[in-house]
């Protein structure tokens, strides 16, 4: 089931001309709340997120001093590739799916959530 999937193509560098397929958007589950936790564990901007697959994803952390999504909105991590020079990085941020969408930038990658 491809529910919940954002995909794009990319081409690939080198000799080869075949595009590669890649999932640039994740349903990560529906908003339940956020945390404030001390500064001194995670940053002095850093909310962490729960949603209903939190058993999946475990809270996210993002940076921000104010969450703004409503309980039972459907959240998804986002990711998108930032070029800087000959390489580059990913940036991943989660956002819900109103018209006035709202985002934030994840604190760090390492949560998980490169499945």
């Amino acid at each position: 089931m491809l529910s919940g999937l954002s995909c794009a193509t990319i081409e690939r560098s080198g000799s080869s001309s075949q595009d590669e397929l890649v999932i640039t958007r994740k349903y990560v589950g529906n908003f339940i709340n956020y945390s404030n936790p001390s500064s001194s564990l995670v940053g002095p901007h850093v909310l962490l997120i729960k949603t209903s697959q939190d058993s999946v994803y475990g809270y996210i952390p993002v940076c921000t001093r104010k969450c703004k999504f409503e309980p039972g909105e459907k959240l998804y991590i986002r990711r998108g590739y930032q070029p800087n020079g000959r390489s580059g990085y990913w940036v991943y941020q989660i956002e819900n799916e109103k018209v006035n969408r709202i985002s934030y930038r994840l604190d760090d990658h390492e949560y998980g959530l490169n499945r």
